[in-house]
């Protein structure tokens, strides 16, 4: 963490679809996004939250597998992507996503392919906070720093009110 990390409770799950609201109505377009954390600390909620905050409908499926899944949203793709399953890095070649020009990038277990990968915006770190979680925000780009500093936290403060 840094001194431009953010700290958000997520005391359950109907604040962590909340969360994920909140970030897909501020988020810059296009955005890359990485998703940390232990095996079960609610990343793919996170990220399933985000997507059906963006639209999505029917079933949006855990990449676990696949490795990659792709939405049509508004603005563009979004791409949501689970490296859990990499073993090296040449690995992301075989996915097509060299040229792709995605509205929105989720990545789960990103330190896996990072380098292969678009820079990301936004690091969101989830871990075991008591019976629920916390999200820690750290901005990794000028639009990330920009979405955290004015969007998301006013956001955060008008749902508050």
């Amino acid at each position: 963490m840094n001194d431009d990390t953010i700290r958000w409770p997520l005391p359950d799950e109907a604040a962590t679809l909340a969360f994920a609201r909140a970030l897909a109505a501020t988020a810059p377009m296009p955005a890359v996004v990485h998703l940390a954390g232990d095996l079960g600390a609610g990343k793919s909620t996170l990220a399933r939250g985000w997507l059906r905050a963006l639209g999505v409908t029917g079933t949006v499926r855990s990449p676990t597998y696949t490795l990659v899944e792709r939405y049509p949203v508004p603005g563009g793709e979004a791409l949501h992507l689970d490296l859990y399953r990499i073993g090296d890095i040449g690995e992301l070649e075989f996915l097509g996503l060299d040229d792709v020009a995605a509205a929105l990038w989720l990545i789960e277990w990103p330190d896996r392919g990072a380098a292969a990968l678009p820079a990301p915006d936004l690091r969101i770190e989830l871990a075991q906070a008591g019976a629920g979680r916390i999200a820690c925000l750290t901005p990794l780009s000028a639009p990330g720093r920009a979405w955290l500093d004015d969007r998301l936290i006013a956001h955060r403060l008008e749902s508050a009110s």
